[in-house]
């Protein structure tokens, strides 16, 4: 493909609420055995782009671990590659990334020594599949200079909480709010765009001297009406990861047969990094229904309607229903688990309760689990 790839991974949200404080939402646990960010860097490898940057920032430690190698994706080569690009402090700037604009500008070199013409940019914390190389076309044919991919959500969607746009019959955006007080279009943008790289370089220096840090609201929103900015519309499944409810709902949606079989049996495959981990074991007394048990787990106990990821140890005679339960964590015996969210590394002691009344409860238990 002839483009480049740009992950905007740097991100923090407040309603994610606990389970950002150790870990960047790029790197939130996905479907039992993915991160968020292997959606993206799947869809790039996929699309045959060679070459990504991945801006990172906020509690970054876990997924720069999770990039350390980029084999997984198939970006081990000569020419290209995987680059993870941190703030750093020079001589000229001490700043952290001030905004999605700055990130770019303080990497402007990953673009300047690139040559392919065109750039994707997208975020880590969405949960889709895409093939970049039809919104190139779309991008080409209408001699679009930004290609925004959006999507129609249904009536009662709440699109106050993302960008939301209007377009002309040509499909040509006229308004573009970001987060609006009250939304006029339940089109919205999925934070996906191609540009052609030499316009972005322009862009985003011209940000820079004016002390201008955001991409969509001073470059889209700003330029609307002076450059050509077209929506491509997506029709798949879409997901962003920006709050406690849309984390659960995300795991939710992966116990639906259709989303398992949209994401792992059809082409093309999502990847991701692999632990050398035992299958799930599954002892005298266990209970299974509509749950994904990944690998490394041992269960005693009845799980329903859940998602128990990697390493995880479930007592005797436990009960855990519509539930998320994260990495390498022990649930001690005759332990009740309802409507939560159970924080990776966690050891909740034998005959704990623990339910959801209004919401999604989060449960965070850092017990010493060697002496229970």
């Amino acid at each position: 493909m002839r483009a480049i790839g740009i992950i905007l991974a740097g991100g923090n949200s407040r309603r994610m609420k606990d389970l950002t404080r150790q870990r960047a939402i790029s790197a939130m646990p996905v479907a039992g055995s993915y991160r968020s960010i292997d959606f993206a860097l799947s869809n790039m490898t996929n699309s045959h782009i060679q070459k990504v940057g991945v801006l990172t920032q906020y509690n970054a430690p876990s997924l720069n671990e999770h990039l350390s190698s980029s084999k997984w994706w198939d970006f081990g080569r000569k020419q290209g590659g995987l680059y993870v690009f941190t703030p750093t402090v020079t001589a000229d700037n001490n700043f952290w990334y001030r905004g999605t604009a700055d990130a770019i500008y303080q990497n402007l070199s990953f673009l300047k020594t690139s040559h392919e013409p065109y750039v994707v940019i997208t975020s880590g914390d969405c949960v889709y599949k895409m093939d970049y190389n039809k919104v190139l076309e779309y991008h080409i044919e209408k001699k679009a200079d930004v290609t925004i991919v959006c999507k129609d959500m249904p009536d009662g969607f709440c699109a106050e909480r993302y960008g939301t746009v209007i377009l002309d019959e040509d499909q040509r955006i006229r308004e573009f709010e970001e987060k609006p007080v009250v939304a006029r279009s339940n089109t919205i943008s999925c934070g996906i765009y191609v540009i052609r790289r030499r316009l972005l370089i322009e862009m985003i220096e011209k940000c820079a001297l004016e002390d201008r840090y955001d991409f969509v609201k001073d470059i889209l929103i700003r330029y609307k009406n002076q450059k050509r900015i077209y929506a491509y519309r997506m029709k798949e499944y879409w997901r962003n990861i920006a709050s406690v409810e849309d984390y659960f709902g995300v795991n939710m949606d992966f116990l639906k047969p259709e989303i398992r079989d949209y994401f792992f049996k059809q082409y093309p495959d999502i990847y991701s990094r692999v632990e050398d981990l035992p299958p799930a074991k599954y002892n005298m007394g266990a209970s299974v229904s509509n749950s994904l048990i990944s690998s490394g787990c041992i269960i005693n106990g009845t799980v329903e309607d859940s998602v128990v990821f990697k390493k995880t140890f479930i007592g005797d005679n436990c009960y855990i229903k519509n539930a998320i339960i994260l990495n390498d964590v022990y649930i001690g015996d005759n332990t009740h688990i309802e409507n939560c969210i159970v924080e990776s590394h966690d050891t909740i002691r034998a005959h704990s309760y623990y339910r959801g009344e209004n919401g999604i409860k989060i449960v965070i238990e850092k017990n010493e689990r060697y002496i229970l």
